[in-house]
């Protein structure tokens, strides 16, 4: 594995500067840029256009404790609840304390959220006791949101948006990070060089073929950070969301938490309410719980999916509240109000991340990090609903500080670190990257999915390593190989840490360890570059386990 994924000198590849850099341009990134005081400037790079983003795809909303029936107190214990034991209790304490403030704030931005007789329309998901979650444009949250803060950002004097630029790797010299390598649309690779780095890139479902993530979320900030040197953690806990729409050929749509919030009921392929036997909170059950129990009635039936059922429901109700899935069932022959929708979970939501801590800041410096890219001690082992947007305000307002905070103190004049990546001789035209993108993804789907076993886990391992010791050993010009190399490098960290993993535990369920084991693995798994043993030579066969604490 190479420290860098291309080739590059300080005298033959161009330099820009800025005081800040913020990687990703979803919710939490450009939260952390408008924190950032006008004095400093900002750059923003995104690697494709700036509307597209794990946030803009956010159906449900935003959790927070707004009505009198609620309290901090609930949303506190519910977000403990769903984290199995790994949250961070001052950590969530922070999130849901700050919620209303920055519900708040979008508004005050020109955030149009749904009414109800002239106050906050609020609604319910699983592993939630309260109606606390404030929604947009029925099931188009994240895009309501993101046109209000796109605009908000255009509108900043400091900041600059960069579209369609891929974020390769991270510059480090003398143990700090300082800046990135970056590759532009217009004038190719080119070297970033900033006084602090904010990494806010978004997660990596795209590493499985049954995912609810859009194109872009390939794991590329992970990875890069990994190369860095700097911590990640918890990459075992990927949330598979319990309800993607599956109708076979076609492309992938989450069908959103709050349809069962709403009430909508799961049936199998005979037409019984199965959720009632799993769990007290039936279809409101966390989505851990809802997740297996589908998987479990899909087995049981022999049927590659389950049924959500509307059709109980006030069908004005449901056409008014759910606009965006209507219109897609719809393209299928599919009425939600009366037609049962054929749903199975998918890929939605990387827990584990770059480790942080409560301001944002890694552990290497120079570099904070906040959203999905991140494992902030907020989500535990199993995200509860609607908690993941709230997340990246929280945290992108406050790298936004720390960064600018840490800026302002250092000297304006930039020293340039005599720092170069040769080519390799490895060609890269002889590898199929399509090939092997897509027969990794089914891997993870079969292998690394909702139920895992050692078998199966140990096929993974064997598989990825071995397309690990070709792929990684290469340096592609295109963004193709570049998320090919990123997603290897992210599913074998996941693969490894699900491996090392001997228990039960949010959304991390081993059939072959089925309950929770607190005496053992009340703990995180943490992985750095440091200490992998596998980094070079890549994955040599019986390396020892990466330790954790």
């Amino acid at each position: 594995m190479h420290r860098y994924l291309i080739p590059f000198g300080p005298k033959q590849t161009p330099h820009r500067f800025t005081d800040i850099l913020v990687i990703g341009a979803g919710i939490a990134g450009l939260r952390a840029a408008l924190e950032v005081p006008p004095a400093l400037e900002v750059l923003v790079v995104t690697k494709d256009s700036i509307q597209q983003s794990n946030s803009a795809y956010a159906q449900g909303g935003i959790a927070g404790v707004l009505s009198p029936e609620d309290r901090f107190e609930n949303h506190i214990e519910d977000t403990l609840r769903a984290g199995g034991g790994l949250c961070d209790p001052e950590v969530v304490e922070l999130v849901v304390r700050e919620a209303p403030e920055h519900i708040q704030q979008l508004i005050d931005w020109g955030t149009r959220f749904d009414l109800e007789d002239g106050q906050l329309a609020l609604t319910r998901e699983g592993g939630h006791s309260h109606r606390r979650i404030v929604h947009a444009l029925g099931d188009a949250t994240g895009y309501e949101v993101m046109r209000a803060i796109i605009a908000r950002a255009r509108q900043a004097p400091n900041v600059t948006l960069w579209d369609n630029t891929f974020t390769l790797d991270l510059l480090t010299d003398d143990g700090r990070c300082r800046g990135a390598v970056v590759a532009h649309p217009v004038r190719g690779p080119l070297l970033i060089w900033a006084k602090q780095t904010i990494l806010a890139s978004g997660g990596a479902g795209m590493v499985y073929r049954e995912t609810t993530n859009p194109p872009v979320a390939t794991g590329d900030g992970m990875a890069a950070a990994y190369r860095a040197g700097a911590e990640l953690r918890d990459m075992d806990f990927m949330q598979f969301h319990p309800t993607v729409l599956y109708v076979a050929g076609s492309s992938r749509y989450l069908i959103s938490e709050a349809v069962r919030g709403e009430g909508a009921y799961l049936r199998d392929k005979d037409g019984v309410r199965f959720m009632l036997e799993e769990d007290p909170q039936a279809e409101l059950a966390p989505r851990d719980v809802v997740a297996r129990a589908i998987v479990r009635r899909m087995e049981r039936t022999q049927h590659p999916s389950v049924y959500l059922d509307l059709s109980h429901l006030d069908p004005e109700r449901v056409r008014q509240r759910f606009p965006g899935i209507a219109r897609v069932c719809r393209g299928f022959g599919l009425d939600i109000t009366r037609d049962r929708i054929p749903v199975r979970p998918g890929a939605h939501y990387m827990i584990g991340g770059v480790s942080v801590d409560a301001r944002g800041q890694t552990t290497l410096p120079g570099l904070w990090a906040a959203g999905e890219v991140t494992s902030s001690g907020l989500h535990g082992a199993n995200r509860l609903a609607s908690n993941s947007l709230l997340e990246g305000l929280v945290f992108g307002a406050a790298c936004g500080r720390g960064a600018a905070a840490a800026a302002a103190g250092q000297p304006n004049d930039f020293r340039i670190p005599p720092l170069a990546n040769p080519p390799t001789p490895e060609p890269a035209d002889d590898l199929d990257v399509a090939d092997v993108t897509n027969s990794l993804r089914s891997l993870m789907v079969r292998r690394m999915g909702v139920v895992r076993d050692r078998a199966g886990l140990e096929e993974a391992a064997q598989t990825v390593d071995f397309w690990c010791r070709y792929a990684l050993a290469r340096q592609f010009t295109s963004r193709p190989g570049w998320e090919l190399q990123n997603l290897l490098t992210i599913a074998r960290l996941m693969i490894r840490a699900a491996l090392l993993r001997e228990e039960s535990r949010g959304v991390h369920f081993r059939s072959d360890f089925p309950h929770r084991d607190d005496a053992r693995w009340c703990r995180h798994l943490t992985w750095s570059r440091a200490n992998d043993p596998a980094w070079d030579p890549m994955l040599s066969p019986g390396c020892r386990p990466i330790p954790f604490r």
